[in-house]
Order: structure tokens, then sequence, then C-alpha cells
């Protein structure tokens, strides 16, 4: 699926406001790929108002919302190891009726939930502004909107 800024904004927020909870959402990318942008669309759809900075220098940002439960952002990039997930309290979140995303998951190593969506993305060489978006399954995640797999077989 390709999309350009404002289709990945109106795509994250039709997730955030569908996805049933407790749900973990890895987002993955290079620096710049629009992990962040599709989190605060992601947020913004389960109701977050607040403004929601990347969590880089905090590693974790929570929002709570009125009907959707909390809202978890974590970004892992300046993780040394995957031990320093227990200061950010990890074995706590993800539970309950949290939507969890987590950008440069793959630093968590094995301490990921079993369950979850791997939301790639990337820039196309050929236009810089648009996004390239592959899913995958882990495990067995609550199940996404349809309208966010569908497209992916067109």
């Amino acid at each position: 699926m390709r999309l350009d800024e404002l289709e990945l904004e109106s795509w994250g927020e039709r997730i955030g406001s569908k996805i049933k909870t407790p749900a973990v959402i890895a987002l993955q990318g290079r620096l710049g790929a629009g992990k962040s942008v599709l989190a605060r669309a992601i947020g913004r759809g389960a109701g977050v108002t607040a403004d929601m900075p990347s969590p880089s220098f905090n590693l974790l940002l929570r929002y709570s919302t009125s009907s959707r439960g909390d809202v978890v952002h974590v970004d892992l990039y300046r993780l040394r190891s995957p031990d320093e997930l227990w200061e950010l309290g990890w074995s706590a979140i993800g539970q309950g009726n949290e939507i969890l995303m987590v950008e440069w998951a793959d630093r968590a190593g094995p301490f990921m939930p079993q369950d979850y969506w791997i939301i790639g993305l990337s820039a196309p060489h050929d236009d810089r502004s648009l996004r390239d978006i592959e899913i995958r399954r882990i495990g067995s995640p609550p199940e996404l909107p349809s309208f966010c797999t569908s497209s992916l077989s067109k």
C-alpha cells in the first residue's frame, strides 16, 4: 500500500478509532519514515487531544482518553539494552484497555509481547513524499479494522 502523508494520517486515525484493546503496534522504518506521524494519527483516532511529541528523549509517553483507555507511545531508539525496558515499567504496559505503539521495537528483543502488529513504513526512491506500508501480524493480536488490511491485496 502506498500513501501520501495526509492519507497516512487519515489511515492512522481510522486504526486508532476502531482497533480493539489491548493492542500493540510495532512501528518500523528508518529515521524520518513517518513512524511518529502515524503514531500521532493513531492516538488522535483513539481520542488523544493533547499534543503528542515524539518520545525520543522521554522514551515513553502515556496519554489518557475519555473513552478508549490509555494510549502509550514508546520510542526505543536510544535504548542501549533490552534490560533497560524494566526501568520503563515495560511489564505493565500494553495491558488492559491500552493501545501501545512501539517505535524501534526490534530493540526490545525477546521482551516484545507475543501478539502484536508490525507496521513498516518506507519512502520509495522515486517519490519521497509517499510512504510504502507493509503490515505483518505476529501471534494473535486483536484484528485490525478490515479497511486497514483489505487494501494491501490490491
